[in-house]
C-alpha cells in the first residue's frame, strides 16, 4: 500500500511546502498554508504505473474544415453578448464576484429562460437548499419555469446523477468551493479539492455536451479564491462587478475562449431581479450634474460598444506633506502620467493640492483613451470652471503634451449625437477618421497645452484663488515662454 504523504498547500495559490511557515513564498500571504494528503486514492505502485502501456490515437493536420461550435442562446442578450453569442456545447464557465452581488439571480434568471425554451436546465445548490432557491425565484416571478433543483455537493453523485436520462443544456453549480469529490482526502474549499472536483466536472462537460457554470469565490483582492489552475482548465472565466450601494452591475470577460474579451454586459439590480440595459450610455448619464466644475463625458468602447460616462474630478489644497491621490475607476498610474504631463507642459501646479478622481456610476475605465476626459476634468475643477454641457472628450496623453488619437472615432462620434451632445473634443489627427454626419461640431486639439488654455479662459471671476491664477497664468504666451 503507498504510504501517505501529507504536505502543506497554499490556499491561495497551490503551492506546496515540506513543512508549515507563517508566509507563503510564492504569493506573499500569511497564514494561507493548510496541511493536506496530496496522495489521493487514485495512486498507485510504481512498478503498476510502469507496466501501463499507452493508448494510440490519431494525428491531424492543420488543413480542414473547422464547423463553428453550435452555440444556444441564454435568453438574455447582454449575457450572450459577453460569452460570445450563447453557451457553447461541452464548454465550461467560470464566474467570480464579491458576494451578493447577484451571481445566483443571474444563473437563476438565466437557467429559468432556457428552461422556459424548452431545454433541460439543472441548478445544483452547495450552500444554499432547495426552499431557499425556491424562494428566490418565487421573487424574481420564474416559480413556474421547469428547472431541476437539488441541493448536493458530492461531485460523483452529482455526475451520476446528471448521466441519467437526457443530456442537461446547461448546469450551474454553486458553488465550486462547496464541491468534494472521494478521489482526494482533503476539506471541501482546499486547494486539492477545488482542482480535484473542477477536474472530474470538466471532464463530464467535454464528454456528455453538456455546458456548466461553476460559480467561485473571490478573496479579498477580487480575484477568484482557490488554485489559478482551475482558471486555465475552464473555457472562460467572467468577473460580476459592481457596488452594493449602487444599482449597475457589470458583467465582464477575463477569459474566453469562444468570443471576445473587451466586451461588456451591463444590468441594473431591481426588486425583480437583473433587467437588462440595452443602452448603457443613458444610465451612466441619468444622473449627471450639469454645470458642476470638474466633470467631464468621456465617449469610450467597451468592445464593439461605445459607451458615454462621466468622469468627476475634485483638485483641492492640501495641507499634507505629500498630496493624496485617489482613484477609483481607471488606472491609478495613467492618473499619474496625466499629472505629470499636466505640471511639465502646462505649467499646472498640482504639487499641493489633493486629487481624486472618480468614475461615475461604478464602470471600469481600461482604454488609454480616457486621457483627454481625465484631464479637462482635472483642469476644470482646478481653475473653476465648468466644461460645455454638450461636449464629450476622448484622446490619448503622450508624455511630450501630444494628444495621439484613438480608434473607433466614428462609433463614439455617432453614440454622442445619438444622446443629444452637440460637439466633442478629440485630437486633431483623428478628424479624418469621423466618417459620417454625425451631426457634431468637432473641437480638435494637437496637444494638451491648448485645451488647457481654453479652459482656463473660461474660469469666472468669483472662483476660488486657485481657479483665479491659473487663469492668468494659464495662457498660451506663458507656455511658450516656459517651453522656451
Amino acid at each position: 500500500m503507498a504510504k501517505s504523504a501529507l504536505s502543506f498547500v497554499c490556499q491561495n495559490c497551490g503551492a506546496a511546502y515540506n513543512r508549515w511557515a507563517g508566509k507563503c513564498e510564492a504569493c506573499g500571504e500569511w497564514n494561507t498554508l493548510a496541511e493536506e494528503d496530496t496522495t489521493g486514492a487514485t495512486t498507485m505502485p510504481v512498478s503498476i504505473r510502469s507496466r501501463r502501456k499507452g493508448r494510440l490515437f490519431a494525428l491531424e493536420t492543420l488543413t480542414g474544415k473547422s464547423h463553428e461550435a453550435p452555440r444556444l442562446s441564454s435568453g438574455m442578450a447582454e449575457l450572450d453578448r459577453v460569452i460570445g453569442g450563447g453557451f457553447v456545447r461541452g464548454s465550461v464557465l467560470l464566474v467570480g464576484g464579491d458576494p451578493g452581488i447577484g451571481k445566483s439571480t443571474l444563473l437563476t434568471q438565466a437557467t429559468s429562460l432556457l428552461a422556459r425554451s424548452g431545454h433541460r436546465a439543472v441548478y445544483i445548490s452547495g450552500e444554499e437548499a432547495v426552499a431557499q432557491v425556491r424562494l428566490r425565484a418565487e421573487r424574481l416571478g420564474l416559480a413556474d419555469a421547469p428547472v431541476q433543483l437539488a441541493a448536493e455537493t458530492s461531485v460523483e453523485d452529482i455526475v451520476s446523477t446528471l448521466s441519467e436520462g437526457a443530456v442537461p443544456r446547461l448546469i450551474v453549480i454553486d458553488s465550486i468551493q462547496t464541491m468534494w469529490t472521494d478521489t482526494v482526502e482533503s476539506a471541501p474549499g482546499t486547494v486539492t479539492q477545488v482542482r480535484a472536483s473542477a477536474q472530474a466536472l470538466i471532464r463530464f462537460a467535454k464528454k456528455s455536451g453538456a455546458a456548466i457554470i461553476l460559480v467561485g469565490h473571490v478573496t479579498k483582492d477580487g480575484q477568484i479564491a482557490g488554485p489559478r489552475v482551475v482558471e486555465h482548465m475552464v473555457d472562460a472565466v467572467l468577473s460580476f462587478e459592481g457596488e452594493g450601494s449602487q444599482q449597475f452591475r457589470i458583467l465582464r470577460a477575463v477569459k474566453n475562449r469562444f468570443g471576445p474579451t473587451d466586451e461588456i454586459g451591463v444590468f441594473e439590480m431591481t426588486g425583480l431581479g437583473l433587467r437588462e440595459v440595452s443602452n448603457p450610455s443613458e444610465l451612466f448619464l441619468s444622473e449627471r450634474d450639469l454645470g458642476s466644475p470638474g466633470t467631464a463625458v468621456f465617449a469610450g468602447i467597451e468592445g464593439t460598444r461605445p459607451v458615454l460616462v462621466e468622469l468627476q474630478a475634485l483638485v483641492a489644497p492640501t495641507s499634507l506633506g505629500i498630496p493624496r491621490r485617489a482613484v477609483v475607476g481607471w488606472d491609478p498610474s495613467r492618473l499619474s502620467m496625466v499629472l505629470a504631463v499636466l505640471e511639465a507642459h502646462c505649467g499646472v501646479k498640482l504639487s499641493g493640492h489633493d486629487v481624486y478622481l472618480n468614475v461615475a456610476g461604478g464602470l471600469r475605465i481600461q482604454e488609454p483613451a480616457a486621457d483627454l476626459a481625465a484631464a479637462a476634468a482635472l483642469v476644470s475643477s482646478l481653475a473653476n470652471a465648468p466644461l460645455p454641457v454638450d461636449a464629450v472628450y476622448f484622446g490619448e496623453i503622450s508624455l511630450s503634451g501630444a494628444v495621439r488619437p484613438v480608434a473607433q472615432t466614428s462609433a463614439r462620434l455617432k453614440e454622442a449625437a445619438k444622446l443629444g451632445f452637440g460637439r466633442a473634443v478629440l485630437p486633431e489627427s483623428a478628424r479624418g477618421d469621423a466618417v459620417g454626419d454625425a451631426g457634431l461640431s468637432l473641437n480638435t486639439v494637437a496637444s494638451l497645452t491648448s485645451l488647457v488654455a481654453d479652459i482656463a479662459a473660461r474660469g469666472s471671476a468669483q472662483g476660488n484663488r486657485e481657479g483665479a491664477n491659473l487663469e492668468k497664468n494659464a495662457t498660451p504666451a506663458r507656455f511658450r515662454r516656459e517651453n522656451g
